[in-house]
């Protein structure tokens, strides 16, 4: 299939596919992104991208290009077709920003026509927004021993995004963690420059973030087989965090710091599976049932990309 006619098929399926998800800027579009993460119609994500540009520079926010967003970028010089969000990144401290920022930023937003969601999380405070059913998440990292954290606790210095570097893309010129090259690297591994799907690139991510003690609050992962019995000593690692067993109820006590977006890998004989994308938070009790991911695939009749919140509440 010739690329024009592929990129043409992608956004008629996820035109398809978004009838049955809200109206595209509102809270049932959101969730949706956030369980499916359909891959972006560019387009639309072109516009939202220098919408969003508009807003931060009249209210004088300084921002970087951030994850998928700067890949493609640097990489691609466009957008990537299979990208499930637009993602941007602020410094607190930075040119006035501070925590108390938000509500302003988040009611420019609004103002625009994108339905808007607050999300604090332990390392920046993010701003969800989406509009025409694709998203831009704007967080705006906090900075701890010149360094800052990014998803999925990856760290990285605090002077890549201080001091950014300012390159032309989409025929407007944006900000990019300096030097963009090692930021990527740092984000997708040494092999940053080879087109990765989802699917594939989330192993490449989480392998290389190295365990750490964290301090919090205790949440429990239940973990169920194909057939929905629990799994006696199976790992559950929490990325950037530690690695806990489960006893032979398939119970495994994790330590959050509170709540956020976190990744996890469940690893038992036969099984390993890289949940990405989990919104947890301390004091609650999930459950992980290993066909859940194809189970969730099978209700969408459009394209997906990385799929979120596997995970169920008990």
């Amino acid at each position: 299939m010739r690329w024009e006619c592929w990129l043409e098929h992608l956004r008629f399926s996820d035109r398809e596919e978004r009838m049955f998800a809200g109206n595209g800027s509102d809270l049932a579009s959101l969730e949706y992104t956030n369980k499916y993460n359909p891959p972006i119609d560019v387009v639309v994500a072109a516009n939202n991208l220098k919408e969003a540009k508009q807003i931060m520079d009249r209210l004088g926010v300084v921002f970087v290009l951030g994850s998928g967003t700067c890949l493609g970028a640097i990489r691609d010089n466009a957008l990537i077709p299979w990208d499930d969000d637009v993602d941007l990144m602020s410094v607190i401290s930075i040119n006035g920003l501070t925590a108390e920022s938000m509500p302003t930023i988040a009611e420019a937003f609004r103002h625009n026509g994108f339905f808007t969601r607050e999300l604090p999380g332990n390392h920046s405070q993010a701003l969800q927004t989406i509009k025409g059913y694709v998203r831009v998440t704007w967080e705006s990292m906090s900075v701890i021993d010149d360094t800052i954290t990014i998803y999925p606790g990856i760290k990285i210095p605090a002077n890549m995004l201080s001091r950014p570097k300012e390159i032309e893309f989409l025929g407007e010129k944006f900000f990019v963690p300096n030097p963009p090259e090692e930021y990527l690297r740092l984000k997708y591994g040494a092999g940053w420059t080879s087109p990765r799907k989802p699917g594939a690139y989330e192993r490449d991510v989480v392998e290389k973030i190295p365990d750490a003690t964290l301090v919090g609050r205790p949440s429990t992962v239940r973990v169920l087989d194909h057939e929905g019995n629990p799994v006696a000593d199976a790992e559950v690692a929490l990325v950037g965090g530690g690695r806990y067993r489960t006893d032979e109820r398939g119970y495994a006590e994790i330590i959050l710091p509170g709540p956020d977006w976190y990744a996890l890998v469940i690893k038992y004989p036969g099984h390993e599976e890289v949940l990405y994308m989990e919104e947890l938070e301390p004091d609650k009790s999930y459950v992980y049932r290993a066909d859940a991911a194809s189970n969730a695939a099978s209700q969408a009749s459009g394209d997906i990309g990385t799929l979120g919140d596997i995970l169920s509440l008990e």
